[in-house]
């Protein structure tokens, strides 16, 4: 599915819903995010098990929520996701090609 419509998507509800933070509040947005995705994968698979004062969460809320900040980023910067994922696609098929033949 290209990624096109997701920018668009994201694009529009944050057009009317306050615009796009700046640039060092969507980095921190964004190691915040890590952290929480890195938190919940910590309880799932790590030593650190979730505390039953702890609010649930899941991987895939995580990484939800890093796909919305990624985007965002993406768009303030008017970065194409399709064009910035195929050129990392091709140098991985070019770099990696008998890595692991």
């Amino acid at each position: 599915m290209p990624l096109a419509p997701l920018q668009k998507a994201v694009d529009d509800w944050i057009s009317v819903n306050g615009g796009y933070w700046d640039e060092m509040s969507m980095l921190a947005r964004l190691v915040e995010e890590v952290g929480e995705l890195s938190r919940e994968y910590n309880h799932q698979f790590g030593q650190k098990k979730k505390k039953s004062s702890e609010a649930e969460s899941s991987i895939e809320d995580e990484l939800g929520d890093l796909l919305f900040i990624l985007i965002c980023m993406a768009n303030k910067q008017g970065i194409d996701l399709d064009e910035a994922l195929g050129g990392v696609l091709k140098k991985y098929r070019i770099r990696d090609s008998t890595r692991w033949a």
